[in-house]
């Protein structure tokens, strides 16, 4: 596991799955909580790009400070109900927005990247009827170019892989394969 403030002895870990719009993060995230509700340890699957999404002054879809006191409030509500491994998805473009990342969830984070090439972007984003994904294909674009967020990861997986597989590998990575309980 990667750095990270811990300021609860619970066990608590968490993983992000990170990469570009299009590359899966949400899909993958959606498959390892399927995985965990088999092995049935208490869990919580969060959307970072989601909890963040508004238009706020100073917020943007991926506005730090909101997303960092947002998750900093759902996670502690989860861990209070008894959540002990959270799934996180969402873009991380930079170390400061993943430290703030670490510092709400205060719990050991392990970064997983997936993987995508950009053909395979273009055709899942280019599908969606939403003027939002068009945004998120021209931002993901730039991201091939810029790269923005590479070398924060603790793993990199294939997001071309059946979804199942991947996820399979992430809760390989995170070392939840064995876990049945908490």
């Amino acid at each position: 596991w990667a750095g990270g403030e811990m300021t609860l002895d619970d066990g608590a870990r968490a993983i992000l799955l990170t990469g570009v719009y299009g590359a899966g993060k949400t899909s993958v995230a959606e498959e390892v909580a399927a995985l965990l509700e088999e092995r049935n340890p208490p869990f919580a699957a969060i959307d970072l790009d989601w909890l963040a999404w508004s238009n706020v002054a100073g917020s943007g879809h991926d506005g730090t400070t909101l997303l960092s006191a947002n998750l900093a409030a759902v996670a502690a509500n989860f861990r209070a109900a008894g959540a002990r491994r959270f799934v996180l998805a969402g873009s991380v473009e930079d170390a400061a927005t993943l430290d703030a990342i670490r510092h709400a969830l205060a719990m050991p984070l392990l970064v997983v990247r997936i993987e995508v090439p950009l053909e395979v972007v273009e055709a899942r984003l280019g599908r969606s009827p939403t003027s939002g994904r068009a945004d998120d294909l021209a931002t993901a674009r730039a991201w091939f170019v810029a790269r923005p967020g590479h070398g924060l990861e603790d793993a990199v997986l294939d997001g071309t892989a059946p979804l199942r597989d991947t996820a399979t590998q992430v809760v390989r990575v995170a070392g939840w394969h064995e876990a049945s309980s908490g």
